[in-house]
């Protein structure tokens, strides 16, 4: 099914991600330039009162552009706004999720959230996607 063909109230194909690793964090920080050692070193995250590293918060939001990689040929993600929920840490196994809100034009809205392995909700938010 195309994006183009969901109605209101559907869903789309959740994505699982791989166990978050320390690698991926690592690849993160210098891809991202964002070394903040919380996200790598256990000793730094657990003086800043963390109880383990945790994930970036962009690369959680990053990763929500994979719930519509597969619809590229369709169109592109115009906008999207989310709010931080939880943290990440390593192991985590997150779901991310989307929900078709509202169908306006050539622009679909969808509800979006990410979620861990225990239920909890990471990431929410909301994503614009602008058909051809």
């Amino acid at each position: 099914m195309t994006l183009a063909q969901l109605q209101v109230g559907e869903s789309i194909k959740e994505v699982q991600l791989e166990p978050v690793s320390r690698l991926d964090l690592i690849k993160y920080a210098g891809a991202s330039g964002d070394y903040n050692p919380i996200h790598t070193i256990d000793e730094e995250a657990k003086k800043a009162g963390l109880p383990a590293i945790i994930a970036h918060g962009m690369w959680s939001m990053g990763n929500l552009a994979k719930l519509f990689t597969a619809n590229y040929e369709e169109g592109f993600i115009q906008d999207y706004s989310i709010r931080f929920k939880g943290m990440v840490f390593l192991n985590d196994v997150v779901t991310l999720k989307a929900i078709l809100i509202e169908k306006k034009d050539q622009n679909l809205h969808f509800k979006v959230e990410a979620i861990n392995q225990d239920e909890r909700v990471v990431l929410k938010g909301k994503v614009v996607y602008h058909l051809y």
